[in-house]
């Protein structure tokens, strides 16, 4: 049995798991929580994440990541019991803290999580300039060099201008499918 920890009070602790196994991690907490009665120890149970944007087939997605793969959140009370519970879930491999002694996570610290987990649509922002040097980094272009000739910020698309067989060709690509060359 674990030393006896003499926190009392509801924090916030972090749990490493193995590295995507965040989600089953979390689902089977939550149920040992039920099946042990551990609901007035133990809290919230939360894998942090958070919502970007990425190009997939050349089509712009909006997906969910995890913000801190390979750990889990759980708000409780710490004492032997609860720790016991926590420690014991398949694929969990320990606290975050000295020894054996979880260390609580800062309110502040959660707080700026919880903002970040729950902005909604991700906003992209275009950081080219007409006339920049960029490289086609996805879709049928890729690996093409060319210049940026136009910007269309509300749709998040710019023109490039590729040369293909000798002349200058626009292209109208996503700006995530695009880099500044020489950065």
């Amino acid at each position: 049995m674990a030393k006896q920890l003499l926190e009392q009070e509801k924090n916030w602790y972090v749990i490493h798991t193995y590295s995507g196994y965040e989600d089953a991690v979390a689902k089977n907490l939550t149920q040992r929580i039920e099946s042990l009665s551990m609901e007035n120890k133990i809290f919230n149970v939360i894998v942090p994440k958070e919502k970007k944007i990425k190009i997939k087939n050349g089509k712009r997605k909006t997906v969910e990541e995890k913000i801190f793969p390979g750990y889990v959140l759980v708000e409780m009370i710490v004492d032997d019991e609860s720790w016991y519970v926590v420690r014991n879930t398949p694929r969990v491999t320990g606290f975050l803290g000295a020894g054996t002694t979880p260390i609580p996570v800062s309110q502040k610290d959660i707080d700026d999580l919880m903002k970040r987990m729950d902005a909604g649509e991700p906003e992209f922002q275009i950081d080219f300039e007409i006339g920049s040097a960029v490289k086609v980094l996805d879709g049928p272009f890729k690996g093409f060099e060319g210049k940026v000739s136009e910007i269309d910020q509300a749709r998040g698309k710019i023109k490039v201008l590729v040369n293909m067989f000798g002349r200058d060709t626009p292209v109208e690509l996503d700006s995530l499918q695009i880099k500044k060359v020489g950065v």
